[in-house]
C-alpha cells in the first residue's frame, strides 16, 4: 500500500514538474520572439557622427590658421614641396572665392557622388594623389614667406565673407556645391596639405 501510494505521489510530482517546466519555457519562448520582432520594428539608431569641419567655423579658421603659422621653409615634407603646395592651396581658395575653373570632367560626374559623401559627409580625409583643377597646379619655385601670408589672406577673406563671398559655380569635380560644402571642402584640401608637412 506503501508502495503504490510513494509511486502516485512520484507520478504526480514528475507531471507538475513537467507542466511547470513546460509552461515556463513556453513563456520564454514567447518572450523572446516577441523581443526579436520589437527589435525589428524599432528604428535603427546610429551613434551620432561627430560634425565635418568647415571654414565657416571660427575654432576651425583658428586652427587651420595656426597650422599654416607654424610652417617654416625646411620643414621636411611627406611628399612634394612646400612652395608650390602652398600656392596651390591659394588657387584652390581662389576658386571658392569665385574665380573661373575648368568645367566639370566625367570622372567626377560618375564617381563625384561617392567621394562627395565620403570627404564632405562622412568628413574622410582627402586622399593623396586627388584629383586635381588645371588651374591649381604649380611647379615653379615661389616666396615662401609671400605665399604663405598670401594663404592666410585668402583663408580670412572667405571665411569672414561667409555663404555671400563663397562661389556659385560648379566645382570641376562634384559639381554644384553648397556654400558650406565649399567650406568643408577648401578645409579638407588645407589638412591634406598640411599633414603633407606634418602640421
Amino acid at each position: 500500500m506503501s508502495r503504490l501510494l510513494s509511486n502516485c505521489i512520484a507520478s504526480c510530482q514528475r507531471r507538475y514538474i513537467y507542466r511547470w517546466t513546460c509552461g515556463y519555457r513556453h513563456q520564454e519562448v514567447r518572450r523572446e520572439t516577441c523581443r526579436r520582432e520589437s527589435l525589428r520594428s524599432a528604428p535603427i539608431r546610429r551613434p551620432e557622427e561627430e560634425p565635418v569641419k568647415t571654414l565657416f567655423e571660427e575654432t576651425t579658421l583658428e586652427e587651420a590658421k595656426q597650422r599654416i603659422a607654424d610652417l617654416q621653409p625646411n620643414d621636411r615634407a611627406v611628399w612634394g614641396k612646400m612652395n608650390p603646395a602652398l600656392a596651390h592651396c591659394s588657387a584652390a581658395m581662389e576658386i571658392a572665392l569665385g574665380r573661373p575653373s575648368q568645367p566639370r570632367i566625367l570622372l567626377g560626374r560618375l564617381l563625384g557622388p561617392l567621394v562627395k559623401k565620403s570627404m564632405l559627409v562622412r568628413g574622410e580625409p582627402m586622399r593623396r594623389n586627388s584629383k586635381t583643377e588645371k588651374s591649381c597646379f604649380v611647379t615653379d619655385e615661389r616666396d615662401f614667406f609671400a605665399e604663405k601670408q598670401r594663404l592666410l589672406e585668402l583663408i580670412e577673406r572667405f571665411s569672414t565673407g561667409g555663404p555671400a563671398l563663397c562661389t556659385r559655380r560648379p566645382h570641376f569635380f562634384f559639381g554644384t556645391l553648397t556654400p558650406v560644402e565649399w567650406a568643408t571642402l577648401m578645409y579638407q584640401h588645407l589638412d591634406h596639405h598640411l599633414r603633407q608637412f606634418n602640421a
